[in-house]
Parts: structure tokens; C-alpha cells; sequence
């Protein structure tokens, strides 16, 4: 393969020149709010009536949506893009203010549509949807149709949207502000580094112990030292969300985010009894590592400490032609897309301070281009989160000739494709490996990803489950709060470690995200179903691309168990494709347990 030099930051000025100073992204702005009131006027003037009358006023309506759409998602990438590669750009936030107007004025527009289109009864609606260019997005404006039934009026819900700016969503912006402002300082060759959060967490995968220990030290202290603010931000993001659930008679915590993700509770309950019961090799694999490592039993801290030097880095340029050889195993169109991807400057990997921590994929659909964004230093972790990200991008890429109200899909879906991605990558390594040395480190990296999303996930999602129980009885302490969320990590970890992290609440972004609530199980989900299947696209072999890709289209038009039966023939609700899933994790810790005997 061609030898190519890619370059670490993105170009976001093929979008709108300038950042967060660009006058052509004003314009944008401006041009979005004058179609949002073209809309509403619109929506406001249709009257159903039950005729062929509707179907044109429907789909003309339908058209300016999905303009509107692509603007309003176009504008969101590029503000969080702007967030995420300096978070001290202060014009970003206020952009990002701005952004929610328009996107708070477009839910008000389609509060008023949602309750057009539920006016009609069953009949009427069945009829309506026959119209040409309605019949193919008959799921996803039922599925519209059925939650405006589930909701207040249409002047509670509009207020409720304008509310939520300055209060929930307001919130939410808060914490990002607050987490601006920290910095982790660790001692190093005499001097004092003072490390941004994303540059903190990276610490975490360092050899040397007493780096992690002094890293996670600082860490806790910091997190403590604005636990009060922080505190404040998630009991108050948290009472207006339960104050909404109430208003509108939602009494399970789980409504909203299992409607938005499509799936029953069933088959939540189901997956996490599954994963309860398979514990114990997880808790062996914590214990050897241990032993590895030179210590009675792991610490937070320790969880994401290497086992070998000698396989654990790769450069940026190492890091790529990694991933981009083994896509291309799976399938050319993959391989084509990543490629594009990294030669293209679709992706902010850079190591440097005042980038926010974490990573994300978003997409530009005017543009009909990605964005990655990530910290690079060169861990088996980055490889994998690069591979992980790349993932969500050629969801979009395999979507791209669809209907773009046919292209929303939930985020457990959207994991399933990353987690596919990143699966593709870390299962070729290994099995590429040319020395028992080497495949001990590959495996232990597979299995992290277990741990992480069997474990880490599972304790997120204890905690706020058993937060949110404790919210509704009044505001929660810093003290409450450590104290449920060491709980939860005991819980998921089955009691495996020597040492937790009670300000974990604090920390992670999760907890603190409103457009997604419960930002937690969608990713065990994903990397569940994801293992299934990748079973079926390593029985079948290369050729297994076009069905994979046939299945992401189908991941925004119905539900998780529709898609699993559809395209795997498998039911969701049942433990047989769970337990089938895990065991692929188990064989893995079981051979990592025998070649370290």
C-alpha cells in the first residue's frame, strides 16, 4: 500500500471560513431561522382534512423539514467542532447559544406539526401515507405521530422547548464550563505540567505506576475541588427532567430513552441479567492482570495500565495504515472511506492542551462530510477509539443515499457500527500477532473493551438508575453521590478492585448530555449486538460487506428488535443471542488466561 504522511488537525474551513469569527456561518445561521419561521408558518396554516389535499401539503412540508434538517445538524457539527478543539473559544459557546435557539424554534414548528399529523385517526393516517414520496418514511413520521400522543399539548410542550434553553440544556452547558477551567498538574523532570482533562485521561494508560497513581491523585482532588458546582449542575439538570416526566404522566425513568433508542425494556433487562450472570471470568481477567502488574488487586487507576512495552505505541502514521489495512480485509468501501477520511482532514487527532477530553464522530450533511475528533498519543487505546470513531463515520457514508428523515438513527444502533469498526481492527491484530508476547498484549486490549463496556458502562448505568431514584426525593449530596456511585462500581465490578473512583459523576460528560438521556446502555447495546454480528460476517466471509451495510440502512426505519430479526433472525428478548455474544468475550479472556498461566 502507497506510504502516506496524514495530517493531525481537521480542515473546518471547507465548511465556513474563519471558525468561530466566520461571517459565512452568520449567514448560515441567519438563512436557517428564516426557513424555521417559513415552516412554522406553514405548519400553522395546515389544516387536515382527510383528502388528496393532504398529501401534497404533507410532503411539502415533509421538504421543507428536511432542509431544514441538514441546516440545523450542519450548524450543530460545526459549533461542537469549534467547542471540542478549543475549549476556551468563547465565541464558540455563544454560537452554540444561538444554535439552540434555532434548534429550540424548530421543535416548537414541529411540536405544532407532531400534533397535525396526530389529529388524524388510524384510518385516515394509513391513507395519508400512501401518497407518493410519504410510503417510505411511514416509520419514522408514525413513530412522530405516536410520542405527540404520549406528550402534553401543544402549548405546554412549545414551552417546555423554550424553557429548556436556558434551563436544561442551559445546564448542561454549564458543565462544560465548568470542566474548561480544570487542569491536572503532574510533576514531571522538575517541573510542574499542567494537563487538560482529554490530556489528564490519557495519563491512565502509562506504564510506569507511580505516573498513574500521582495522575489519578490530581485528578480525584480536581474533580472534588468543583464537586459543589458540578453538583449543583447535575441535581438541577436532573429536576427539570424529572419535572418534565411528571408533567407529562412518564413515571419510568426509562421511557424517553429507551423510545429513542427504539427497543423494548425487555430486552434492556434481559441483556443486563446476562451480563450480571457472566461476571466471573471478567473478575479473573482483573485478577491475573493484577498479579501481572505486581499488585494485590487493581486500582481504578490501574485499569487501563499497559502489560507490555513493546507493542503498546503506535504513531499517528503507524496508527492508520493499521486500521486502514485491516478495513480493507472486511471490505474495499470501508477501506475507501477511512482512507478518505484521513487524507481528507477529517479528523483533529493532535495531542495538545485546551482540547476537550473524549471523542466524537459528527456529521455535516449539507456537506456530505464527517468529522472525527479524538487526543492521539499513540496507545493501543487511541487505535482503537481512531478505528472506533471511523465506524460512525461509514454509518453515515452507508446511509448516504437516503431519505435524511430515513437516516436518524439511535445511538445504540450508531455504536453497533462503531463497535463493529473497532471490533474489525482489534480481532485482525491478534490474529495477525507473530509472537505469544505480542498476542498477550493484543488480547488484553480486546478484553479492556470487555471490561469497559460490560463493566464501566454497567456501573454509569447503576448509578444513575439509583440516582435517579434518590433526585426525586429531594437534591443529592457530593457525599450521596460518591457514595451511589461507589456503589455502583462495586456492583458492576463485582467487587474486583482495591480502590474506586467516587467522583466519577463528576467527571465523565455523559451524566451531563440532554439531547441523549441515559447515555450509558445504548454502548453496552452496541457492542453486544455488534458481536453478533460480526459472528455472521466471519462465517460468511469478505463478501459480507454489502449485508452489513444493507442492515445500517435499516437502523433508523425500525426497531432494534425489527433490525435483529430482519437481518440476523434472531430475538432480542430471549438470552440465547446475549449469552452467545458474551461468550465471544469469554473465549477471549479464557485464552488470555491460558497464555499467561
Amino acid at each position: 500500500m502507497k506510504e502516506h504522511t496524514f495530517l493531525e488537525t481537521w480542515d473546518l474551513d471547507v465548511f465556513y471560513k474563519g471558525g468561530s469569527n466566520s461571517k459565512e456561518f452568520v449567514e448560515h445561521l441567519f438563512k436557517t431561522g428564516k426557513h424555521i419561521k417559513q415552516f412554522s408558518n406553514k405548519v400553522q396554516m395546515y389544516q387536515p382534512a382527510n383528502g388528496k389535499k393532504d398529501q401534497s401539503c404533507v410532503l411539502e412540508l415533509i421538504k421543507l423539514y428536511e432542509l431544514i434538517v441538514k441546516k440545523v445538524r450542519q450548524a450543530g457539527a460545526f459549533v461542537s467542532c469549534l467547542e471540542a478543539q478549543d475549549i476556551k473559544d468563547k465565541q464558540a459557546n455563544a454560537l452554540r447559544g444561538k444554535v439552540m435557539e434555532l434548534s429550540a424554534s424548530f421543535q416548537n414548528a414541529l411540536t405544532i406539526f407532531d400534533g397535525k399529523i396526530s389529529a388524524y385517526d388510524d384510518q385516515q393516517w394509513n391513507n395519508l401515507l400512501q401518497g407518493e414520496g410519504l410510503t417510505e418514511l411511514a416509520f419514522v413520521l408514525s413513530e412522530r405521530r405516536m410520542q405527540a400522543k404520549n406528550k402534553l399539548g401543544e402549548q405546554e410542550e412549545m414551552l417546555i422547548n423554550k424553557l429548556s434553553i436556558d434551563g436544561y440544556h442551559g445546564w448542561s452547558q454549564m458543565y462544560d464550563t465548568i470542566v474548561s477551567s480544570i487542569q491536572i498538574p503532574l510533576e514531571e523532570n522538575g517541573q510542574t505540567l499542567y494537563l487538560s482533562v482529554g490530556q489528564a485521561a490519557n495519563k491512565f494508560s502509562d506504564p510506569d505506576q507511580n505516573v498513574r497513581k500521582e495522575v489519578f491523585s490530581a485528578w480525584e482532588k480536581a474533580w472534588e475541588d468543583k464537586s459543589s458546582l458540578i453538583a449543583k449542575t447535575l441535581n438541577h439538570l436532573s429536576g427539570f427532567r424529572l419535572n418534565v416526566y411528571e408533567k407529562r404522566g412518564w413515571h419510568n425513568i426509562l421511557k424517553e430513552p429507551l423510545e429513542m433508542n427504539r427497543m423494548q425494556e425487555k430486552t434492556l433487562q434481559t441483556m443486563w441479567e446476562v451480563i450480571a450472570a457472566n461476571k466471573e471470568p471478567f473478575k479473573r481477567f482483573l485478577e491475573r492482570k493484577a498479579k501481572m502488574l505486581g499488585v494485590e488487586k487493581l486500582s481504578w487507576h490501574d485499569l487501563d495500565a499497559p502489560i507490555g512495552n513493546s507493542f503498546g505505541k503506535m504513531n499517528y502514521q503507524e496508527g492508520a495504515a493499521f486500521i486502514l489495512k485491516q478495513f480493507s480485509q472486511f471490505g474495499e468501501k470501508m477501506k475507501a472511506f477511512a482512507e478518505k477520511a484521513f487524507a481528507d482532514r477529517w479528523i483533529e487527532a493532535e495531542d495538545r492542551q485546551g482540547k476537550r477530553p473524549g471523542g466524537f464522530h459528527t456529521y455535516f450533511p449539507e456537506s456530505e462530510q464527517s468529522r472525527i475528533f479524538m487526543t492521539y498519543s499513540g496507545t493501543t487505546s487511541n487505535v482503537s477509539t481512531l478505528a472506533h470513531e471511523l465506524g460512525h463515520g461509514f454509518h453515515t457514508y452507508a446511509m448516504k443515499d437516503m431519505h435524511t428523515l430515513n437516516r436518524n438513527y439511535a445511538m445504540n444502533v450508531a455504536e453497533t457500527a462503531s463497535t463493529f469498526a473497532e471490533t474489525i481492527v482489534s480481532d485482525a491484530a491478534v490474529k495477525a500477532s507473530s509472537s505469544k508476547a505480542e498476542k498477550i498484549v493484543l488480547l488484553e486490549g480486546k478484553i479492556q473493551n470487555s471490561i469497559a463496556l460490560l463493566m464501566n458502562i454497567h456501573a454509569r448505568f447503576l448509578f444513575e438508575t439509583n440516582f435517579y431514584e434518590e433526585r426525586k426525593k429531594g437534591i443529592v449530596s457530593e457525599a450521596k453521590l460518591n457514595e451511589i456511585m461507589v456503589r455502583a462500581q462495586k456492583e458492576a465490578y463485582g467487587e474486583a478492585l482495591d480502590t474506586y473512583h467516587p467522583t466519577f459523576w463528576a467527571s465523565k460528560l455523559h451524566f451531563y448530555i440532554t439531547g441523549v438521556p441515559f447515555y450509558n446502555f445504548p454502548y453496552t447495546f452496541g457492542y453486544l449486538f455488534s458481536l453478533g454480528i460480526y459472528a455472521h460476517a466471519q462465517q460468511e466471509g469478505s463478501g459480507y460487506e454489502k449485508k452489513y451495510m444493507a442492515l445500517l440502512k435499516d437502523t433508523a426505519s425500525m426497531t432494534v428488535e425489527e433490525l435483529a430479526k430482519k437481518h440476523l433472525a434472531v430475538n432480542l428478548a430471549e438470552e440465547v443471542f446475549w449469552q452467545n455474544a458474551i461468550q465471544l468475550c469469554i473465549d477471549d479472556v479464557e485464552e488470555f488466561l491460558e497464555l499467561t498461566e
